[in-house]
């Protein structure tokens, strides 16, 4: 088993001791700070930046829907898959490295993106955009968490978590501002000049904070890991397309989950293991990475209908739609810099639900949009998600990044990192999912009873965008009235989407209440002649 020293059976908690070459914390941290925020809001951006170019994609590139899925899909996939084992790596041989390494891996694939002559050359593009954030993501987090003393690590996570969580929102705001003004490569082309100051940054102000050379790395664990991720992700993300119980989506899943689980077994056994799954033992540590996922999955489930509520019903462009998303990366920013301040004096457990809560009560709020509902309504829903997600997400990483053994803080920062993917993953795919069902049900059933053609009510059900298409070219009373019909059925679908998501956070919260360990509580002592009394804190239960 691993090194690590052990208490009842789980690795002991060194993400809370001083950093052993700066017990009182880098000199230079601050300007570290800057630039790790900077290297991972380059990596996040991309997942959802490239949602506003797809129909410029589609028309350029003459892409089909099953060549843009895999323009989209190729680089969550990649990312997601090797998140745990990069993460390793960059603990075994050097995290400034594999930051340096997957920065300049990151710009080579946004590169080629932006200059792709076709699909084919894109989504080849964007594996490699995925390979190289897998590289750094993970490493800004590991060494922030080496650089920062423990009484300046929970606002230092804050600011990561918000940059994390901004960064999700305004890549639709971005990529719509650069669609407006420039050709559809600039949404790749814009993170060359972002990486080559972010490896400014690192080259300057970075050190090594891993102690490269001490185990050999765990192949086997490896390719299960990043083959029974691939596998669960694929399955997630193809399922809506494929059906839920299609024979490729089962055997996928099962697969997948049947890899993890070999995963598991040796990761137990093994002498050097990519991550001391023991860890999973610990409460505090499990209830947190399952926050991150519930809240991961609210989110992008929540914004996938939200982007067409705006764009398609109330007929937003996609610039302007990613503006009315703002508030959401207004709030977060806000609410995260308070968090670890809350939680230092009401405790995790208090927090992280009530984030949970108002994550849930903002979806249930969002989930009563009409077709003519007014947008300050929408942006305050929006803005209580925003604030709920800033309350979670910096406890709930500073706990998963404080349980995990200080020599695998790449590799736990990869956890937190893949259950986000994850959680994204299944939001979009079952929240997207349940949305189109209902949709396509009432919508059918409206235009049949109105006698609409067969043809017509095809088309026309398989999606809003579809449905207003085919109501201006019928044009007229009958035209409107389809269009009409359609936005009210896509608003009953988007509620029962986002009310399922709600539930989900609601739900979550209240056993995050359970899971969570109490605070630790002063214990008295017994006191010696001439010896001062010093509180003890009793084990949190």
């Amino acid at each position: 088993m691993s090194s690590a020293p052990l208490a009842r059976g789980v690795p002991a908690a060194a993400g809370s001791q001083p950093p052993a070459r700066w017990p009182g914390g880098h000199p230079r941290r601050r300007r570290i700070l800057l630039v790790l925020c900077l290297s991972l809001l380059v990596v996040v951006i991309d997942n959802t930046i490239l949602n506003t170019a797809l129909p410029t994609l589609a028309r350029v590139l003459h892409a089909g829907t099953s060549s843009l899925q895999w323009i989209t899909d190729a680089y969550t996939l990649c990312f997601a898959a090797l998140l745990v084992p990069a993460g390793a790596l960059g603990d075994r041989y050097g995290r400034r490295l594999s930051l340096i390494g997957g920065l300049t891996v990151f710009a080579l694939g946004s590169t080629l993106a932006a200059v792709a002559s076709g699909t084919g050359m894109l989504i080849g593009a964007r594996l490699v955009m995925g390979l190289g954030a897998a590289f750094v993501m993970p490493a800004t987090l590991s060494i922030l968490n080496a650089v920062f003393p423990p009484q300046e690590r929970p606002q230092a996570i804050a600011a990561w978590s918000a940059v994390a969580g901004v960064g999700i929102v305004i890549g639709p705001t971005l990529g719509g501002l650069l669609l407006a003004h420039f050709w559809w490569g600039s949404v790749f082309l814009i993170n060359v000049p972002l990486v080559a100051l972010a490896l400014a940054g690192v080259a300057l102000t970075v050190p090594e904070t891993a102690e490269p050379g001490g185990h050999r790395l765990d192949l086997v664990g490896t390719v299960l890991v990043a083959g029974s991720l691939f596998a669960i992700v694929d399955a997630i993300i193809e399922a809506p397309s494929r059906g839920w119980t299609a024979p490729l989506t089962l055997a996928e899943a099962v697969a997948g989950l049947a890899a993890l689980g070999v995963f598991a077994w040796w990761e137990l056994r093994t002498a050097h293991p990519l991550i001391d799954l023991r860890v999973f033992a610990v409460r505090a540590f499990s209830a947190s990475a399952g926050a991150v996922t519930v809240i991961f999955f609210a989110l992008f489930g929540s914004l996938f209908v939200l982007t067409q509520y705006l764009q398609l019903v109330h007929g937003y462009s996609p610039l302007a739609a990613g503006v009315r998303a703002l508030p959401f990366a207004l709030a977060m920013a806000a609410a995260s810099p308070i968090s670890p301040v809350l939680a230092g004096r009401l405790g995790s457990r208090v927090v992280i639900p009530a984030g949970m809560a108002l994550m849930g009560g903002g979806l249930l709020d969002l989930s009563t949009a009409g077709v003519h509902t007014a947008y300050p309504q929408v942006a305050l829903a929006v803005a209580i998600m925003g604030a709920g997600m800033g309350l979670v997400m910096a406890p709930a990483s500073t706990t998963i990044m404080t349980t995990v053994p200080a020599h695998q803080a790449g590799a736990g920062s990869a956890i937190n990192d893949t259950i986000r993917e994850v959680g994204g993953a299944l939001g979009v795919a079952i929240v997207g999912s349940l949305a189109a069902a209902v949709y396509h049900s009432r919508l059918s059933s409206t235009l049949a009873a109105a006698k609409a053609p067969g043809a017509v009510v095809h088309q026309a059900a398989s999606s809003v965008a579809a449905a207003d298409i085919i109501g201006r070219q019928v044009g007229g009373a009958a035209g409107g009235e389809l269009v009409a019909a359609a936005h009210s059925a896509f608003v009953t679908a988007m509620a029962m989407g986002i009310r399922v998501a709600a539930v989900v956070a609601l739900a979550a919260a209240v056993a995050a209440v359970v899971a969570l360990p109490r605070r630790p509580r002063p214990e008295p002592q017994p006191v010696r002649a001439g010896q001062q009394v010093m509180p003890k804190l009793a084990r949190a239960r």
